[in-house]
């Protein structure tokens, strides 16, 4: 009499299919989480650019506000001369020893304007410029950089006694601040993100 013997029992095709799906859910959680990884340093890399190119920004300008000079001159056609200096919350107009962008042709004064505005492209920090002399130094000035990543702009000046103003009126108080906050902000997911502001210390040159 013969002995069937039987070997050893291969998957079945239902055992199979659990294999199979239990892979694939193993395989989607991984590269989930490999997109997610992925998503998060591209997003971390983006802000840290942002926020470089932010600090640098605002290191432009400071260095232009800090060259700030009681420069005398007319706004206008009258005749009047008064300090070139118009200090608001989201706008100032001085006139500086340090351009912010050098131009082609030198010059010892430069009238610029650095302003948060809203316009058909939409919101930008707006910086412009214009040699002196020259009559409407603000209101011809040329526009010589328009940064629609900026979003938030916000300048504050300090007094003479020690307390800070968001506005600052040259004809009224005979001089320039002591010193200028900048402060600057980007968006991000439409939240308002102010950078670290920087303050700046002008000279103490007296109006010519």
């Amino acid at each position: 009499m013969s002995i069937r013997r039987h070997g050893a029992a291969g998957f079945t095709l239902l055992e199979l299919l659990m294999a199979l799906a239990i892979v694939g859910a193993l395989l989607a959680i991984a590269f989930g989480g490999l997109r997610m990884a992925i998503s998060a340093w591209t997003r971390g890399d983006d802000r840290a650019e942002i926020q470089q190119h932010t600090r640098g920004l605002t290191q432009i300008l400071g260095r232009a506000v800090g060259a700030a000079y009681p420069y005398k001159g007319a706004f206008g056609e009258g005749p009047e001369k008064r300090i070139l200096f118009r200090g608001a919350e989201h706008k100032l107009e001085l006139v500086t020893q340090a351009a912010a962008f050098p131009s082609a042709i030198p010059a010892a004064f430069t009238a610029v304007v650095i302003a948060l505005e809203d316009g058909a492209e939409g919101r930008a920090l707006v910086v412009r410029q214009r040699i002196l002399p020259n009559r409407e130094p603000f209101s011809e000035a040329a526009v010589v950089l328009r940064d629609p990543s900026i979003q938030g702009l916000q300048l504050q000046y300090l007094t003479s006694g020690g307390s800070w103003t968001d506005t600052w009126d040259a004809d009224e108080e005979k001089k320039l601040p002591s010193a200028i906050r900048i402060r600057l902000a980007t968006t991000r997911n439409d939240t308002l993100e102010p950078s670290p502001p920087i303050t700046v210390s002008l000279r103490g040159v007296e109006p010519q």
